[in-house]
C-alpha cells in the first residue's frame, strides 16, 4: 500500500485516482500510525515551501518522515512541492528543509528569461533522462509531463538530477538518493506518461516490500 500524506496542501484525491488507474492500493491520511503501515509515500504539495514545513513540523510528520525515509528506508516520492521540500531549502522562504537532497530549490533567473518564457512555468514539457533509474524505466516515447512552478531544483550533487527539463535553463525536475524519489511536474495530471511512472514507483514500493 502507498500512503499518500496529507498535511494540509496538495491535490490529494488526482494522485489517489491516478493510482487507482494503475491498481496500486493507496490512502490518504496525516495519521502517523495509519502511514507507519505504508509499503511507500507520496508527499504531494501545492503551495508555499515555508507553509509546507511549517505544517510538516506541527503535525509531527517531520520527525516521523525522518525516520521511516531515513532509518526504515521507506520509499518515498515526492511531487511538485513535495519534492522541493526535500531539499536544503528555498528562495522562496526562510525555513529549512529536510535535507534529503543536498542542493537548494530556487528562483528562475529572469534575466535568461527571453519574453516567451514565462513564470511560472506552465503546461506540458518534454523531459530528458539523465541516467536510468526504476523510477523512468519504459517509459512512453517522446516522455513529456505538466508543469506548474515558479522555482526549481538546483543539486549540489549532478548524479541526484535523474531527470532534467529546459524553460530557458536547463534544470532538474527529476531527482533519486537511495529510496528518495522526486519530481517537479504533476504525474498525476501527466496521462499515459505520468500513468507510467506511477506505475513504476509502485514497482519500486513492491521490490522494498520484498
Amino acid at each position: 500500500m502507498i500512503g499518500i500524506i496529507d498535511y494540509g496542501v496538495g491535490n490529494l484525491a488526482s494522485i489517489r485516482n491516478m493510482l487507482q488507474r494503475i491498481n496500486a492500493a493507496s490512502i490518504i491520511s496525516g495519521d502517523q500510525k495509519v502511514l507507519a503501515k505504508a509499503d511507500g509515500l507520496i508527499l504531494p504539495g501545492v503551495g508555499a515551501f515555508d507553509t509546507g514545513i511549517s505544517n510538516l513540523r506541527t503535525s509531527g510528520l517531520w520527525s516521523f518522515l525522518n525516520e521511516q525515509v531515513l532509518v526504515n528506508r521507506v520509499p518515498i516520492l515526492g511531487i511538485c512541492l513535495g519534492v522541493q521540500l526535500m531539499t536544503e531549502g528555498s528562495d522562496e522562504g526562510q525555513l529549512p528543509g529536510l535535507g534529503w537532497i543536498k542542493g537548494r530549490t530556487v528562483a528562475f533567473d529572469r534575466s535568461r528569461l527571453s519574453p516567451e518564457h514565462k513564470i511560472p512555468n506552465m503546461g506540458w514539457r518534454d523531459i530528458s533522462i539523465n541516467r536510468p533509474t526504476p523510477l523512468t524505466d519504459s517509459l512512453p516515447s517522446e516522455p513529456r509531463f505538466y508543469f506548474v512552478h515558479s522555482f526549481h531544483l538546483r543539486c549540489s550533487h549532478p548524479e541526484d538530477a535523474i531527470i532534467s527539463c529546459s524553460h530557458g535553463c536547463e534544470f532538474a525536475v527529476g531527482v533519486q538518493r537511495g529510496n528518495i524519489y522526486g519530481v517537479q511536474f504533476h504525474p498525476e495530471k501527466s496521462h499515459k506518461f505520468g500513468m507510467k511512472l506511477l506505475e513504476n514507483f509502485s514497482a519500486i514500493v513492491g521490490r522494498a516490500r520484498g
